[in-house]
């Protein structure tokens, strides 16, 4: 692709090869296999903004708005999404090891319960708008705390404690 373009429904279609890896077709006919969305901003916009990146590591696409693109193409890219991203979503703190770091939290998420060791209290950011929080366990997993000031009591009181 000589000069990249925005990606809309007439310049582009998606597939899947045998392998399951996707098939971006632009407008010239070119196929890149193995094409890989990423999310430029993955926490405040996720739906805006997606890179489709060849296998060699270039952006072959870009998706203004994931809303935009017809199906089935973005029920392809949001199939890929999913299965490159893992960051759950914590709905409740159960109980922390103890009040200081390095210690072992027991979550609720949206993907089920879950224990991570935290290493110290520098491992909890705040981001975008208020009250979002990452917290990342000793392994690199992001967990992500949505609006903080929704949380129950008892998981307000012991964020409270490490920030």
């Amino acid at each position: 692709m000589s000069a990249l373009n925005t990606v809309t429904a007439s310049s582009f279609s998606l597939e899947r090869n045998a392998f399951g890896k996707l098939i971006l077709i632009n407008a010239q006919g070119e196929r890149f296999e193995g094409v890989v969305p990423v999310r430029a901003f993955p926490i405040q916009s996720p739906e805006d903004g997606i890179a489709l990146v060849s296998l060699e590591g270039h952006e072959v696409g870009w998706v203004d708005r994931l809303d935009a693109v017809p199906e089935p193409a973005q029920d392809l890219i949001r199939q890929e999404l999913t299965t490159r991203e893992f960051m759950p979503v914590i709905d409740r703190i159960v109980a922390v090891s103890s009040f200081s770091t390095p210690c072992t939290w027991t979550v609720a998420t949206d993907r089920g319960e879950a224990d991570f060791v935290l290493r110290g209290d520098e491992d909890i950011r705040r981001i975008g708008k208020a009250g979002s929080l990452l917290i990342a366990d000793v392994h690199g997993i992001q967990y992500f705390v949505r609006d903080q000031y929704a949380l129950d009591a008892n998981s307000k009181r012991i964020l409270d404690r490490f920030m």
